[in-house]
């Protein structure tokens, strides 16, 4: 067994595997944080208080605060790794084949995800700044007994009231495009990293891996975009 002294695990395999089941979490995260945020879609008094209750819930529940823990530590394991598996895989591999051969051998995705992975990494660190330390420590005023997070959320896309406002839409959806190209390599290569690979089962993988790569990201992109055009 290959062994690497950087990284947080040791064994190259143990990555492998670390990054497929990360990689899945993740994958379920996404769809029930979509699911609580299509509530942004109603923006009156009924969707305010619905998703600022979402919201509540998501920050005050025990057992969501510990999945929440969860999820830092996957990014954490699924990004450190994948850089260190990606630092390897290049060292690996002779300078001109990859330069020669890639483009015949492997998708663009295959060939950037440190590069997807680090757009990414901005974007999950700037989105918190922005949403879940103001939910946490910021001075949200409070309605029916609860932070309005849903006009924290509406005021952000909103040209009249933030000046970014379009930047900020663009880039969500620039992040949201670079999520379905990671989403497209990764949800089937996580499979074929924990060997689950068979002639009757991996089209229906890769069918719902390349479906599951569009409808997600393309979901949470048209919520930014759909809140600036009402506003403006």
């Amino acid at each position: 067994m290959t062994m690497s002294k950087t990284g947080i695990l040791k064994s190259s395999l143990s990555k492998k595997y670390v990054m497929a089941f990360t990689g899945l979490f993740l994958c379920i995260f996404l769809v029930g944080h979509l699911i609580g945020n299509v509530q942004l879609f109603s923006t009156g008094p009924e969707g305010q208080a619905a998703f600022n209750s979402y919201a509540e819930f998501m920050t005050s529940n025990p057992l969501i605060k510990l999945m929440s823990y969860l999820t830092y530590a996957s990014v954490l394991f699924h990004v450190v790794d994948g850089f260190v598996l990606t630092i390897k895989n290049r060292k690996a591999r002779p300078v001109n084949y990859v330069v020669e051969k890639g483009n015949l051998n492997s998708s663009w995705a295959s060939r950037n995800m440190a590069l997807l992975g680090t757009i990414l990494l901005v974007f999950i660190v700037t989105h918190m700044q922005h949403f879940w330390w103001t939910m946490h420590f910021g001075d949200i005023i409070m309605v029916d007994g609860v932070k309005d997070l849903h006009t924290v959320v509406m005021d952000f896309f909103n040209p009249t009231v933030n000046r970014l406002a379009a930047v900020m839409t663009g880039l969500y959806v620039f992040a949201m495009i670079s999520m379905g190209f990671h989403l497209n390599h990764g949800f089937q290569s996580a499979f074929q990293s924990l060997g689950l690979n068979h002639p009757k089962y991996t089209p229906m993988i890769q069918f719902v891996g390349k479906a599951f790569s569009v409808i997600v990201p393309a979901g949470f992109a048209s919520l930014p975009i759909y809140l600036f055009l009402i506003q403006s």
